[in-house]
């Protein structure tokens, strides 16, 4: 307000505004600057990194995305995060899973939501680091807190004992909390049980994330691939 405060004084005055008229004008000025930075925090937070938008998703790659395509785009109205659903994306290497993810990620930030981007193994290394100096319960809620944690790569590498209770204890609070949990995952749930630590674990989990989730399978050849092909070049993905 105080930036704009002189050229609004000198506008109002040229087109005869009242004093009403214009002071709201410049308070709707403020609110928005606020919601903008409020926005690009939520964004540096997320640890994002891109802002990705669903016009670069190509749901033409593969029969499975356009099968998907009506309740893909539901997913951007965000309703699943006040009703606490958690979303799973299975699908091969190089599928899109990853940048699907990230254009949920940047709606919801767009939405001023408390987002939080992190691959499965750097979330549970942190977890594991924490408990080295004690600050376990403190660094749980960095992932237990916002609105919508994503999880990426879940199934590239099998987790001990120890990472696989970690794991447990956030998707656990996270689904008693009513908060979204979003996984990749290249692994079928019916699998869980070869990355988690054991059939337990893998079905405890599984069960809190089936509870209330909405589940996608992303079929088709890696686009990575396709790029590579010079007889195809589909957009970036």
């Amino acid at each position: 307000m105080s930036r704009q405060l002189d050229q609004f004084v000198a506008d109002a005055a040229a087109k005869n505004l009242s004093f009403t008229a214009a002071l709201e004008a410049l308070t709707d000025l403020e609110l928005e600057s606020r919601t903008n930075r409020s926005i690009e925090r939520r964004f540096r937070m997320s640890r994002l990194h891109v802002r990705c938008s669903i016009d670069s998703f190509n749901f033409k790659h593969h029969k499975s995305r356009m099968e998907i395509k009506t309740r893909i785009l539901r997913l951007l109205d965000l309703e699943f995060l006040a009703k606490g659903t958690s979303v799973v994306l299975i699908g091969n290497p190089g599928t899109g899973k990853t940048f699907l993810a990230k254009i949920i990620g940047w709606r919801a930030c767009q939405a001023n939501q408390r987002v939080l981007f992190t691959t499965a193994m750097d979330m549970l290394n942190q977890l594991l680091a924490s408990q080295v100096d004690h600050s376990l319960v403190r660094k749980l809620r960095v992932y237990t807190e916002p609105k919508l944690l994503i999880v990426d790569e879940l199934g590239y590498l099998c987790l001990d004992q120890q990472t696989s209770n970690l794991f447990y204890q956030v998707i656990s609070t996270r689904h008693g909390e009513k908060r979204s949990t979003l996984i990749t995952t290249n692994t079928a749930f019916s699998e869980w049980g070869n990355i988690l630590y054991n059939t337990t674990i893998a079905t405890a989990i599984a069960d809190r994330l089936v509870e209330n989730s909405e589940v996608f399978l992303l079929g088709g050849d890696s686009l990575r691939k396709a790029n590579k092909n010079p007889n195809s070049n589909p957009p970036a993905d």
